[in-house]
């Protein structure tokens, strides 16, 4: 019985807090954001692969519904391991960045064909694996944006 009691009084601990926490703003949509550092003399040759392939599938998948919105950030490095090329997809929730639907993966898939003339995913990775030697992959960051609420 006394178990029952602290682990109920535990529960509603965690539950005020998690509602006092929002109390300041509400949950919007989530960014994944994945971080690269180019390889020396690069720079460039990643920007124009961005913009030949990753810009036209993301303004399709835009269109499409697949995602809301898609930005590109740039930075100085502060070290060897320092990320210099993020590139940012926008989410309506965790659910739709994270979980698998046949549907998107399907709707994806034919804008991959068009974008690369061919339903080969084979002969698609063989066309853009040189985006492997223009940069090295650092991390995926998931972060979900808030709207934080006006002051009484």
């Amino acid at each position: 019985m006394r178990r029952a009691v602290i682990l109920a009084g535990v529960l509603c601990l965690v539950l005020a807090a998690t509602g006092y926490a929002q109390e300041h703003y509400t949950e919007g949509p989530v960014w994944v954001v994945s971080h690269y550092r180019t390889t020396q003399g690069h720079f460039e040759d990643y920007m124009a692969f961005l913009r030949q392939n990753f810009f036209p599938s993301s303004e399709e998948a835009k269109k499409e519904g697949l995602i809301l919105d898609f930005k590109v950030f740039v930075k100085d490095p502060k070290g060897a391991g320092d990320w210099d090329v993020a590139v940012a997809t926008l989410y309506p929730s965790y659910g739709k960045a994270l979980d698998y639907s046949k549907a998107d993966e399907d709707k994806w898939k034919a804008i991959e064909a068009k974008q690369y003339k061919t339903d080969d995913e084979k002969k698609q990775s063989e066309m853009t694996e040189v985006r492997f030697t223009m940069r090295e992959y650092l991390g995926t960051t998931y972060m979900r944006e808030i709207n934080l609420r006006p002051m009484p």
